[in-house]
């Protein structure tokens, strides 16, 4: 006989909530490994005392959790699916009649928080992980990614256009003030934070320490307030598209071109520092604009990551990009080996290249293939190099000539202020470990920027503005870390909370042998 089921609900049906999530549940296994109860610390401050009671911020982030692992892209549809799935409001401590969160109310509390906030949940899970073992610290690497900005370039306008249309919002305001701007919140420092004196750091000498901690004050804000910057200068010579066209739909995306180069987009940079241990733990996940190049973060990002985690770093591994001779030099002061590939300047002319020259430290000079002699002529300080150069008498005479040198003056070698550091690279790229750095580079960061881009959406920002997207990536990375934490205390074979990762791995799995040893170290 064909069964027939209609619709009829009973009013109130003898169960709970509790007991319908099954206990195998992926958001079980997460509630009771992770205890957020440190929330409501961080978001403390950002709360009056009397009032009407808000949002738990603790049911805030496990919404910002569910939209990581259901790979979500709106509010909108993480509240619908929080509405339809009974281990989510089992997980947020919402039952049957009660009533979820509505969608913007995400979008003020987010505001409400700030960036601070989010950076200081990120890093409490770091702390988790390093409590689990999970971070070594002897090695860190260092890689970028492109990832597409919620605009179009059609949104974008020339910047005095801007400008104007600002200008008239202000002055044709009704109240006569100042349109305020919503660029998110304008101080990103930790609001509990006391001022740092003088006599707190040495109260011998209290002058000297206030002098110092007013500078390294100026460093960190470099790096804390994520400005990097859109008001920089430009080089000599350059002008970025971002100095005189901007977007009217987010002002601090600029654009950037595909690998390939077919397409123009508008993007941002998102930088990952990640540690060498197996787990591969995120330390720090930093958003600029794209037209920030790779390595002008490099510096602030190793050195926040070493002293916040008080690590005993011993080298830092990165690809071409971060190869200048200020990072390297910066990195080889701090007594960490920099593993990076060097530009070859010299294969980009047919003529001779500076590795053809010897150089004689007693003397200062250099020696051509030839055997003669090339002066120090004189020192550029704004490009940092100091300029050698040969007779022009006897370089017009030399028979190789032609393929050394098109000038009538001499031939001219120039050596960077920093050539000793640059040596010292290039020694370690004699090495075996060299090699099994540069192997080793390839899947322990570039791997990460694949599961954020392929699993959890970061192939193009949801969120709009500078201080919004950082939001984002750190959401993304304290997800990604969270995941292995998870696995170190047990999360085992569970099921995923969605079908698209579980889709994404293979469904027999294979062991890879990777291209180097791991070591003992492990």
């Amino acid at each position: 006989m064909m069964g027939h089921r209609s619709k009829q609900f009973k009013i109130f049906a003898p169960t709970t909530l509790e007991s319908l999530v099954p206990g195998d549940s992926f958001y079980r296994v997460l509630e009771s490994k992770l205890d957020l109860s440190f929330v409501r610390d961080l978001t403390r401050d950002c709360y009056e005392q009397l009032g009407r009671p808000s949002i738990d911020p603790v049911v805030f982030f496990k919404l910002q959790l569910v939209l990581f692992f259901e790979g979500l892209r709106s509010e909108r549809e993480l509240v619908r699916t929080a509405a339809d799935r009974l281990s989510v409001r089992w997980y947020l401590g919402y039952d049957f009649d009660e009533p979820l969160p509505d969608h913007s109310s995400l979008t003020r509390i987010r505001q409400r928080l700030g960036l601070a906030t989010f950076d200081r949940f990120f890093e409490r899970v770091v702390e988790l992980c390093q409590e689990a073992g999970l971070v070594w610290g002897k090695e860190l690497f260092i890689d970028a990614t492109k990832v597409r900005a919620n605009a179009d370039v059609d949104s974008l306008v020339p910047r005095f256009y801007q400008q104007a249309r600002q200008h008239l919002r202000e002055l044709f305001a009704e109240d006569g003030a100042t349109a305020p701007v919503d660029d998110g919140p304008a101080d990103l420092e930790d609001p509990r934070a006391e001022p740092i004196t003088g006599a707190d750091l040495c109260p011998e000498r209290p002058e000297e320490a206030s002098s110092l901690a007013q500078e390294n004050l100026a460093t960190w804000r470099l790096l804390e307030e994520h400005r990097l910057d859109p008001g920089r200068a430009a080089s000599a010579g350059y002008r970025r598209t971002s100095d005189f066209m901007v977007s009217t739909t987010d002002p601090d995306a600029v654009p950037m071109r595909a690998r390939n180069g077919a397409e123009v987009r508008l993007g941002y940079h998102d930088h990952y520092v990640v540690d060498g241990g197996k787990a591969r733990i995120i330390l720090k996940a930093f958003v600029t604009p794209a037209d920030v190049m790779e390595n002008q973060a490099m510096v602030d990002l190793i050195r926040r990551a070493r002293f916040r985690w008080q690590l005993p770093v011993g080298r830092v591994v990165g690809d071409t990009a971060y190869g200048t001779a200020e990072t390297i030099r910066a990195m080889e002061e701090q007594d960490i080996r920099a593993y990076v590939p060097l530009p070859d300047w010299e294969s980009r002319t047919p003529y001779y290249g500076s590795g053809c020259f010897t150089y004689d430290t007693e003397r200062d000079e250099y020696h051509c293939p030839q055997g003669r002699s090339l002066q120090r002529r004189r020192t550029k300080y704004t490009e940092r190099v100091v300029v050698y150069q040969a007779d022009a008498a006897g370089c017009n005479a030399c028979p190789v000539k032609a393929a050394c040198t098109a000038s009538n003056h001499g031939r001219q070698v120039r050596r960077p202020f920093e050539a000793e550091y640059l040596d010292r690279v290039r020694a370690y790229h004699q090495t075996a470990l060299y090699g099994k750095m540069m192997r080793k580079r390839q899947v322990w960061v570039e791997p990460l920027f694949g599961e954020a881009k392929d699993w959890h959406g970061l192939r193009r920002f949801r969120l709009r503005t500078l201080w919004k997207v950082n939001v984002e990536a750190l959401l993304t990375a304290t997800g990604q870390n969270l995941k292995r934490l998870l696995k170190s205390r047990g999360w085992g074979r569970r099921a995923w909370p969605t079908g698209a990762p579980s889709a994404a791995w293979p469904t027999t799995r294979r062991r890879v042998l990777l291209p180097f040893s791991l070591g003992p170290s492990w």
